[in-house]
């Protein structure tokens, strides 16, 4: 009953209220990333949700487009603006993927969707990420994000979904509060993706 109906009018629930409380954080943010980014406050990305299925995220733009003389994007370093990284510091480029919450490509909670490049990559075992919609933080997040390897992110995303229920969820929002109010294991600095994925097939 949870997960079939009870968790989609949760999430539709919790979005629409986070979405008004936060909204003057959204406008000072928007406001201050268009014009930072020169007219570009969103960041968009296709990610592969459930059953595989490729949609759009949305996250407000923490770097700009900025290239060198051939054409390739600068480093980080030179990229990231300084309301971007503090945005990201304290999580707030996810805000809008309220929105993908609300149109049914996400839920609140649930493994982290990854580059739509990594699913001819996944073995059986870590295909089953894939049985659920994605999240805006999950049971990985909350025990290390990008502090992690590989296989230890997918063994959390794959317990999460054996052990999907609505304690868990409310034990994942308590611990996301508490990691973005102490930013435990949100890494704003040059290293703040884990190493690319190069498959495992075992």
């Amino acid at each position: 009953m949870y997960r079939k109906f009870i968790k989609r009018f949760m999430d539709i629930l919790l979005s629409l209220l986070a979405l008004i409380f936060l909204s003057p954080i959204i406008v000072l943010l928007w406001i201050c990333l268009f014009v930072v980014n020169s007219g570009q406050p969103f960041f968009y990305q296709l990610r592969p949700g459930k059953d595989a299925r490729v949609f759009k995220l949305i996250k407000f733009k923490s770097m700009t487009d900025k290239r060198d003389e051939n054409g390739e994007l600068l480093s980080y370093e030179k990229r990231v603006t300084k309301i971007g990284s503090f945005i990201r510091k304290y999580s707030l480029d996810e805000i809008p993927q309220l929105i993908n919450v609300l149109l049914g490509d996400m839920s609140l909670i649930g493994p982290r969707p990854l580059l739509v490049k990594y699913l001819p990559l996944y073995n059986d075992f870590q295909k089953k990420r894939h049985l659920v919609k994605p999240g805006i933080t999950g049971w990985a997040q909350v025990h290390g994000r990008n502090a992690i390897s590989w296989d230890e992110k997918f063994n959390y995303d794959i317990w999460y979904i054996e052990h999907l229920s609505f304690t868990t969820d409310l034990q994942i929002i308590l611990k996301t509060i508490k990691k973005v109010i102490i930013k435990d294991g949100i890494n704003s600095g040059p290293n703040l993706n884990m190493v690319a994925f190069k498959g495992n097939k075992t």
